[in-house]
């Protein structure tokens, strides 16, 4: 058995409300919800819970994919819960929530790779809350655009789907996924009138390079990405990916500055963050950016 390593003094967290845990569990109990808190296994999940937030995970808890990274278990899907959509709306609105964040396991099976659920999730959504801001995070569809467009449809004002890491390691990562196609997918939806902000994430650790990581920043940011998340990769299993480097603090904040000085709107960059981890925050960040750029080339366009 491979032995897993010590954990720098960065990576601890401190205790937690227990009692507002537990009741945004009886909730997600209730409703009949996964969240990608805790099949991810994300380290995050008790500070969300404190919060009392989540992040949720339709089409079941089950991937068609295999990535080396993901503690989501890989095998064969159930069937689509129709009425998942009406739960996931009736959890947000019973935990009071302004900021919803909707993402999904991978699934290859259905044709449309789940768009459609998600759309039908979005819509629930935005009956239950009028007022609540909705961020997908989603799978890459295999680049349909007619998948990417229905999800799109109902207008979430944050469009999520994760890069994950550099190209080189793909293969190893995630050798279902193809590097060329996220970028693709994460273009094509920025490229569109009234597009909404467009958000992407990457775990390091895993093996790349300072300039390989610079290189899919900037590829990143070409590709029209506004929101960026930086963290540290903690392998779930001894069957997982090991952790290569852990990566200190003060090396999260240089690659902050650096993307902020490529122009990206909002960036996280910390061991801890991870994509929808304080997503609000985020979404805030880049609209108010959003606001600022659209005010400047108005009075450019009147000078």
């Amino acid at each position: 058995m491979r032995e897993r390593p010590r954990l720098p003094s960065w990576l601890t967290k401190p205790l937690s409300d227990p009692a507002r845990v537990r009741a945004v569990r009886q909730t997600l109990a209730r409703c009949h919800l996964n969240t990608v808190c805790d099949e991810a296994k994300c380290p995050n999940r008790v500070d969300c819970f404190t919060r009392g937030t989540a992040t949720f995970m339709v089409l079941g808890d089950a991937c068609t994919r295999d990535c080396r990274f993901c503690a989501v278990r890989h095998t064969t899907p159930v069937s689509v819960d129709d009425d998942e959509p009406e739960r996931v709306a009736e959890a947000a609105r019973l935990l009071g929530l302004s900021f919803v964040v909707l993402t999904s396991v991978t699934r290859d099976d259905l044709p449309d790779g789940g768009a459609g659920h998600f759309a039908a999730t979005v819509d629930a959504v935005r009956r239950a809350l009028p007022q609540a801001g909705i961020e997908v995070l989603v799978p890459d569809f295999h680049g349909s655009r007619e998948s990417i467009d229905r999800v799109l449809d109902p207008g979430p004002d944050v469009f999520g789907h994760n890069v994950e890491t550099v190209s080189r390691l793909y293969a190893a990562a995630r050798p279902e996924a193809d590097y060329a196609r996220t970028l693709s997918v994460l273009r094509y939806v920025a490229e569109m009138p009234h597009a909404p902000i467009v958000k992407s994430a990457m775990m390091l650790g895993l093996g790349e390079t300072t300039s390989e990581i610079e290189s899919t920043l900037r590829d990143l940011r070409t590709a029209g990405v506004e929101i960026l998340c930086l963290g540290q990769y903690l392998s779930p299993s001894d069957v997982h990916l090991p952790v290569e480097r852990f990566v200190p603090p003060e090396e999260f904040d240089q690659l902050a500055d650096l993307a902020r000085d490529m122009g990206f709107a909002a960036v996280a960059s910390g061991p801890f963050v991870r994509s929808s981890y304080l997503a609000d925050e985020s979404a805030a960040r880049a609209r108010d950016e959003r606001t600022t750029q659209t005010t400047f080339a108005r009075r450019k366009e009147h000078a």
